[in-house]
């Protein structure tokens, strides 16, 4: 049966532009699930590849491998190939032998350099990858490549998410016209340590590697790095742009195009959140006043991480002591004495105490909302970090008990 779509979904999959120079295809190989597609084929003719991924000690092969090869990454054709279902994690050698498996039989069917050809997997850990039925699927994808199956890629990589993500910019620069296109997926196990879960953005700019690169980096700490469901890091977490320069217009040292790169990131993490497995709310954690920026930082994912103040979100219940809690228990340098918290607009808590203002009522009504922001002043600093998570409900319970079933 088909999950229910998530409430926070948006109300429609997104008009992405079509990126010069990138064709998408999507095909069902059967890798685990019946009767969906679960394998897409991103191919560039030519492209500059920038990237990240998860620090997890217990990495998947195919984040080992992409690793790798982004190091050695200069220019020409490229492919990214991505799988759903399984996550080829915890394979030891066999998932190594995997992933070689599908890289020479894609560079084969597709006449690339198997350095050229980035994988990735998401799914179940710990179970080999039947990567022959990925490898052939591959003169099926090959034959359907299309500019405008962006889309169908974003579904095919889905597992236990309720909605394809995808999100877009246009950038008007000196030069001309650059557009930006992105997918991802991600639903539970989420708690980045680099990017997440498996994210995939295209541009048509002409843009070199090393800045590139110092572009995804700082806008992923910015965005991926900001977000949590559920406090755990994946071991396939993946996120590769590439810039086709199709356009012909230089992006190099242009702030609209930097900042265009950051807001298709934080729309597509934003998405991730709302796609929270069993999510109800989505909630944004903002702190202000702390010592340094890592402190906020620290603060506001001990907030977003508590369970404890996620079921209290589900429930609505306004139990803003659970937010002192948190704070306390962050490790960041901290005063009771100084300490303010918000719900919205409606002061809590002020300078260590209750706020003369509180009212129960007031609250209890704004915890009812969909959309929520939860604000703490550590009045100690200048220090400010804003993060996104969401509730923590039985939902998330039904759809991991039985994960593997």
């Amino acid at each position: 049966m088909a999950a229910k779509t998530s409430p926070l979904a948006p109300a429609r999959f997104p008009d992405l532009p079509s990126i010069g120079g990138v064709r998408f295809a999507s095909h069902a190989a059967g890798v685990r699930y019946k009767g969906r597609t679960d394998v897409m084929l991103a191919l560039m003719d030519d492209a500059t590849v920038a990237g990240t991924f998860t620090r997890s000690a217990t990495r998947s092969a195919p984040v080992r491998d992409g690793q790798r090869k982004l190091a050695l990454s200069e220019g020409g054709a490229v492919a990214f190939l991505v799988n759903s279902g399984n996550s080829n994690a915890f394979t030891g050698r066999v998932g190594e032998e995997a992933v070689q498996g599908i890289c020479t039989a894609a560079a084969q069917a597709l006449g690339l350099p198997e350095e050229r050809i980035f994988t990735s997997s998401t799914g179940v850990i710990g179970e080999p990858l039947p990567w022959q039925r990925i490898a052939d699927a591959i003169p099926a994808l090959q034959a359907s490549l299309d500019p405008a199956g962006i889309e169908a890629a974003a579904r095919a990589i889905m597992t236990t998410d309720t909605f394809p993500k995808g999100a877009s910019a246009k950038v008007s620069l000196p030069g001309g016209t650059v557009r930006i296109a992105g997918i991802a997926k991600g639903s539970g196990m989420i708690a980045p340590d680099m990017a997440t879960m498996l994210v995939y953005v295209f541009t048509d700019a002409k843009v070199g590697r090393q800045e590139l690169q110092e572009i995804v980096s700082a806008a992923t700490d910015r965005t991926f790095n900001r977000i949590t469901v559920d406090s755990d890091t994946s071991t396939s977490d993946t996120l590769l742009m590439a810039a086709t320069g199709a356009s012909g217009v230089d992006a190099a040292g242009q702030p609209e195009f930097v900042a265009a790169v950051e807001r298709v990131f934080l729309d597509l993490a934003q998405q991730v959140v709302r796609d929270g497995e069993g999510a109800t709310k989505f909630v944004e954690v903002r702190v202000t006043g702390a010592a340094s920026e890592p402190d906020a930082h620290r603060v506001a994912m001990a907030i977003a991480n508590s369970p404890l103040v996620k079921t209290a979100i589900a429930g609505e219940d306004a139990n803003w002591g659970r937010i002192v809690m948190a704070v306390g228990k962050s490790g960041a340098e901290a005063d009771r004495d100084r300490l303010s918290i918000r719900f919205g607009d409606i002061t809590v808590a002020k300078d260590g105490f209750r706020s003369p203002n509180y009212s129960e009522d007031a609250t209890s009504a704004y915890m009812k909302q969909q959309e929520l922001v939860i604000g703490v002043d550590l009045g100690l600093g200048q220090g400010a970090a804003t993060v996104w998570t969401c509730d923590l409900t039985h939902g998330y319970i039904d759809i991991n008990a039985d994960y593997r079933s």
